[in-house]
């Protein structure tokens, strides 16, 4: 299987771009109420403990990505098993996001046109990048993430006069539950979906590189979804952000220079539609990554395109309205995706640990 390096730069700025461009528009963790500052904190410290065990692991096993991890603490019936799994969360979770996409482009920007469309277009600009491979895909996020980051702190820059303090008073109203409930939504999506890109990470330029992506990456991705949460719930309030379906978006359209100058909330659904395309291209590229690995194929590319037709299929009967949808995100999805994103996670990090200090380094390596 043909093995890919990223830099630093081009690691933290994909789980930068993959983390930021969902809180363009959406606010994860509203069961919080004005709590979700403190939700988000949180959440924040879950997934650096997360981030800290996939570096870890990436250490251990050196040029291995997950797939291949697997194998090696748990041996190949167990750890194929396992990789089943994953390869079914990935493509799941991957078709949930483009539909999630082209739902809000035909809802705000393209009402006329049909979702297949619109679904048929990202899947093939995702499938040209991951055709191209995970440098191709980095050098892209190192190109876009700086004006992303720098158009989304704008607006929460100008959108502060519209602010109201009150909006998240008081402090703990309810006692600390609904933050750590809410904690519990943010992490699992977007901070735990870090867990992807152990999936398509394997060679780093040192040995130190894993701990810096994963660490920085997510501090920053971190910093972006705090301020866009807070700075929606500021604007627009609990109330409005829980039953609207895009709040962000609804955040930023209150946004007028001069009284006439508007319509900035273009720029927060362009970083969106930037951060949802490259976040469908590390599901496809970690599903074809675990499909290569399952069945020891040299080269994962071939099976893009069979994959990518897979997800358009699945667009047609996982969700029939985006209700259906929200009640999905907000009310399963944590408790669906948790054991992926954490449980799983730290019991490979254990026989990972065990196995390192029994065999050794070198030892290891060869499993």
């Amino acid at each position: 299987m043909n093995k890919e390096v990223i830099s630093d730069k081009q690691g933290i700025s994909i789980i930068i771009l993959y983390m930021s461009g969902t809180s363009s528009i959406l606010v994860f963790g509203i069961i919080a109420k004005q709590d979700i500052w403190l939700a988000t904190i949180i959440s924040i410290l879950m997934a650096l403990f997360t981030a800290c065990i996939f570096g870890r692991l990436h250490y251990i096993f050196p040029g291995k990505n997950l797939f291949d991890i697997f194998e090696s603490c748990c041996g190949k019936i167990i750890g194929r098993g396992i990789t089943v799994l994953y390869i079914w969360f990935a493509i799941h979770e991957g078709t949930l996001v483009g539909m999630n996409i082209y739902q809000f482009i035909t809802d705000t920007i393209l009402s006329e046109t049909p979702n297949i469309a619109v679904f048929i277009l990202l899947l093939l600009i995702c499938t040209y990048f991951v055709k191209k491979g995970i440098e191709v895909i980095g050098r892209w996020a190192e190109l876009m993430f700086i004006p992303t980051v720098v158009f989304v702190t704008i607006i929460a820059l100008l959108l502060i006069p519209n602010m109201k303090i009150n909006n998240i008073r008081p402090v703990l109203k309810d006692g600390i539950m609904p933050a750590l409930k809410g904690a519990f939504v943010i992490f699992s999506f977007p901070f735990g979906e870090i867990v992807t890109f152990s999936m398509v990470f394997s060679i780093f330029r040192t040995k130190k590189s894993p701990y810096r992506i994963y660490i920085i990456g997510l501090l920053i991705g971190g910093v972006i979804v705090f301020i866009t949460s807070l700075t929606t719930v500021l604007v627009i309030g609990v109330n409005s952000a829980s039953e609207a379906y895009y709040p962000v978006y609804k955040a930023f359209t209150r946004i007028k220079i001069a009284g006439f100058i508007q319509n900035f909330e273009v720029i927060g659904a362009s970083s969106f539609i930037v951060g949802g395309f490259l976040k469908v291209s590390i599901y496809i590229l970690a599903v074809s990554k675990g499909i290569s690995s399952l069945f020891n194929l040299k080269d994962y590319r071939f099976i893009v395109i069979p994959i990518v037709v897979q997800m358009l299929n699945m667009s047609y009967f996982l969700h029939y309205s985006r209700i259906e949808y929200n009640k999905w995100n907000f009310e399963i999805f944590p408790y669906y995706a948790f054991p992926f994103e954490m449980i799983i996670p730290v019991i490979i990090w254990f026989i990972a640990e065990i196995r390192f200090n029994r065999l050794g380094y070198k030892q290891l390596r060869k499993l």
